[in-house]
């Protein structure tokens, strides 16, 4: 249970949300830097997809391990001290990585220790802040709060990635990675001034016996909501064929003429403009309640036809098609997300979001790993085709047929 002690007004934009909105956006700022330089470095220095598949798989083992492991311990814990605290940390290793690499050349152990280690923490800062996020929002502003939640990394994304590229190019990675440090130091600083009551049980002590309790008792809930198991066995295949497909298409844009990074860079611009744009809409116009799976049902179908026909379009259509697909997708993805973490009760939250990371994880390295190797052995265009396919067959099955149960979720009133 949180009390949260800034909610005087009625308005989204209390002092709580208002501090953990810039502190995510400070170290988004960063992360988006860094996510985008990571995302080329393997498939820069060695040309092979199915090396880029491994690492980004080796990189989501902490996501498949350890939510499982530490959620119901979380729960007896308090959650602001363990963001500000893995913030603070995290900037420390980044800082020292920055230094590392300023004076060694390229080494993929090296590299893939550091994604693991990376990994961990923030495994454990998203467990953390996922459960506690929703506590931040003022009663009745739920769809605005994860509104605004979603609209930051597409914002960001917008200024940052240009200058990823640029910083990447020129700079290389060391400096990409000190800047990120400074950046979640500031964070951390800035998220110690969110004032909240957290009430936990067992005053932070870990029991194995009330570990066991809890884990099972995060299961028995799941196992009655068919709804949920429906969500997010659908969710982590969709997200882990994106995943896997995107290494296709940076590929893709490395080895094609007239293409190449700082082209790629624009590309996920128009993307994150398109969400930008209908997050916006989505903040001030709310999808009424009974529409919410319909809506999101089409969204999904309706971007893996996009995927299917991306590269074998010209340049500009691309731009189009990004651009659409980023104004559908953040209005389905806040309609998941405030729609099923209000319907999870507060005390399984962790438990539950766990166990979604665990498999959001597993089907990214699962994926990864298939998707590379899939485009050793066929064109970039045709495997992107192939599971672009088998996603719109999978959502009809898992989703639609479903969608009775599906429903209760996503059309509940909160």
């Amino acid at each position: 249970m949180v009390i949260n002690l800034n909610t005087k007004k009625s308005t989204l934009w209390t002092p709580n949300f208002t501090i953990i909105t810039l502190g995510t956006i400070i170290s988004a700022i960063g992360g988006v830097a860094v996510n985008f330089s990571f995302s080329f470095v393997v498939l820069d220095n060695t040309q092979s997809t199915l090396l880029a598949g491994i690492f980004l798989a080796i990189s989501m083992i902490p996501g498949t391990l350890l939510p499982i492991l530490i959620s119901p311990y979380l729960d007896h814990f308090k959650r602001k001290p363990i963001i500000v605290g893995i913030d603070a940390f995290n900037g420390i290793l980044y800082l020292a990585f920055g230094v590392y690499l300023m004076v060694n050349k390229y080494n993929f152990l090296s590299f893939t220790l550091f994604s693991l280690v990376t990994g961990s923490t923030g495994t454990i800062y998203q467990l953390a802040y996922t459960s506690f996020y929703p506590n931040l929002i003022p009663e009745g502003y739920a769809q605005k709060g994860y509104t605004v939640s979603s609209m930051i990394y597409p914002t960001v994304m917008i200024v940052m990635n240009p200058v990823a590229s640029l910083l990447y190019k020129n700079f290389g990675m060391g400096w990409v990675c000190m800047i990120e440090g400074v950046l979640l130091l500031c964070a951390s600083l800035m998220e110690t001034q969110i004032k909240v009551k957290e009430m936990v049980s067992h005053k932070g002590h870990f029991s194995l016996k009330e570990y066991c309790k809890d884990l099972s008792e995060g299961i028995r809930y799941l196992k009655k909501e068919k709804g949920l198991q429906r969500i997010y066995s659908y969710m982590p295949i969709t997200q882990g064929i994106s995943q896997g497909s995107g290494n296709l298409i940076k590929a893709y844009f490395m080895t094609t003429p007239g293409l190449g990074i700082t082209l790629y860079s624009i590309f996920t611009i128009a993307e994150f403009i398109g969400r930008t744009i209908g997050g916006i809409i989505h903040y001030r116009v709310e999808i009424k309640a009974q529409k919410r799976f319909r809506f999101a049902f089409l969204v999904y179908q309706m971007y893996s036809f996009m995927d299917m026909i991306l590269l074998w379009i010209g340049y500009p259509f691309m731009l189009l098609n990004r651009s659409i697909c980023g104004f559908l997708g953040i209005n389905s993805a806040t309609l998941r997300e405030s729609s099923v973490q209000n319907y999870i009760p507060d005390d399984k939250r962790a438990k539950l979001n766990a166990v979604f990371q665990a498999t959001f994880s597993l089907s990214g390295m699962l994926f990864s790993v298939i998707i590379g190797g899939l485009g050793e052995i066929v064109s970039y265009r045709m495997a992107i085709v192939i599971m672009s396919l088998i996603n719109m067959s999978l959502c009809y099955f898992i989703m639609y047929r479903g969608r009775e149960k599906v429903k209760e979720i996503y059309n509940h009133i909160y």
